[in-house]
Formats: C-alpha cells, sequence, structure tokens
C-alpha cells in the first residue's frame, strides 16, 4: 500500500519542518525524492539522512531557476511523477503597515514559486500521461487570519491554482491536489508559553497541535495510486479545527 518505488519526487522546502517530513515519508516508500531548498548545506544534511534521495538549491521563485533543476531532474532520472510545492515563507504585518516588499516577497515564494514549479512539470507530465502534483497551502487561506493578509492571499491562491490546473491537466492523467494544514508544531510554536499553547489546542477539537508527519501522511496518499481519483481537492488536516 503507497507504494512509490521507482517513482521521482520533487519536495521544494525540504530542509525542515513539513517539507523534511514529506521528503522522508516519500523516501521510505520507495521514491526517489529530489529535496529542493536555497541553503543547499541544509538540504543535502536532509537528502544524505534518507534512503534514496538527492539535494538541489533552487530559488523558487525564479522560473529559470525552478526549469533549472526540473531539467536536471529529468536528464538524470528521465521523468517526474510527483511534485509537491512546499516552500512557504511568512512577512507578517497589519495591512496598513504592510511594506509593498513583504507583500511581493511572501507572493512570489508561496505562490507565484508553485506556479513556477506546476508550469515546469507540466510538459513532462503530460507527455508520460501521469503525474501529481500536490500544493501545501494552509487553514489561513480558508479563513484568512489578522496580521497576515499577505499570506492568506497565497496560500488561497494556491487553492484557485490547484483547482484551475486540475481542470487543465486531468485529461492527461495528472492530478492536483492541495493540503491546508492547521497547526503544526514548528519553531514558532514549541516557543510559545504554556498559556499561549493552552489557548490554541481549545480551538482544536482533537486537542493537540499537529506534527509534521500528519502532513506527510496526507502527501504519502495523494502520491499514491490509491489516490488515482481524485484531483481538485482541497484536503484541510487541522485536527478538526476548520469545519466547512
Amino acid at each position: 500500500m503507497f507504494d512509490l518505488t521507482n517513482q521521482i519526487a520533487i519536495v521544494t522546502g525540504a530542509s525542515r519542518g513539513i517539507g523534511k517530513s514529506i521528503a522522508s515519508a516519500l523516501s521510505n516508500a520507495g521514491a526517489h525524492v529530489v529535496c529542493v531548498s536555497r541553503n543547499i548545506n541544509d538540504v543535502k544534511s536532509v537528502a544524505n539522512s534518507l534512503p534514496n534521495a538527492s539535494a538541489f538549491s533552487c530559488d523558487i521563485s525564479s522560473a529559470d531557476e525552478f526549469t533549472e533543476c526540473v531539467n536536471s531532474v529529468i536528464s538524470k532520472h528521465g521523468k517526474i511523477d510527483i511534485l509537491v510545492n512546499n516552500a512557504g515563507i511568512t512577512r507578517d504585518g497589519l495591512i496598513i503597515r504592510m511594506k509593498t516588499e513583504d507583500w511581493n516577497t511572501v507572493l512570489n515564494i508561496n505562490l507565484t514559486g508553485a506556479f513556477n514549479g506546476i508550469k515546469a512539470v507540466t510538459r513532462t507530465m503530460m507527455k508520460q500521461k501521469s503525474g501529481r502534483i500536490i500544493n501545501i497551502s494552509s487553514v489561513v487561506g480558508l479563513i484568512g487570519n489578522a496580521g497576515q493578509a499577505n499570506y492568506a492571499a497565497s496560500k488561497a491562491g494556491l487553492i484557485g491554482l490547484t483547482k484551475a490546473t486540475a481542470k487543465e491537466l486531468a485529461s492527461r492523467g495528472i492530478t492536483v491536489n492541495c493540503i491546508t494544514p492547521g497547526y503544526i508544531s514548528t519553531d514558532m510554536t514549541d516557543n510559545l508559553n504554556d498559556a499561549a499553547k493552552e489557548k490554541l489546542i481549545k480551538q482544536i477539537p482533537l486537542g493537540r497541535i499537529g506534527n509534521p508527519d500528519d502532513i506527510a501522511h496526507m502527501v504519502l496518499y495523494l502520491a499514491s495510486e490509491e489516490a488515482g481519483y481524485i484531483t481538485g481537492q482541497t484536503m484541510t488536516v487541522d485536527g478538526g479545527m476548520v469545519m466547512i
């Protein structure tokens, strides 16, 4: 079940957190995972810790760099089966004070970066008549969050991008889906005091903050043959915090 033997996957933002867990899950399922990040040393460390992986340094906000990454993978492996657009950043601030630079930087990485990746892999996936594209959004893209207008817009945009490209690519056997994580244990949540954590947990019906593996398991499913009849969907993994 969920066997990805001989599959080739690209995971952006794979140097830590959710991206690292996704890369690990796919690699342990048999895929060769190309771990992508700006910091080559960090992503090499992740790739070296996995059973079947390699590292690639790339600024995903650059269409040329993402295309170079994809072309390099195709040249070496002959195909790309899975693309996980996970990389994302925040530059928080109330909109009245938000700098245009902070707006543009977040949109360029979180949304344009995913567009660059999808565009770069589409031609080879269409020729294969198969492929899995998985975008990592956020519940903030569903419900918004004060102080995160740029982040919320980028993550909501990913949901729309998922639906549009799913409709364009379905006839070629390519599925495109989106995951919206809730609160996941990260450096930020780990640094919260007990009172703040308790307040956070009260918003979550399952009574706990999620961990990166909770997201990685959903990615593994969507990347597998078992999810072959699922496309254009937004899968919320949040312990029940958002129910629509």
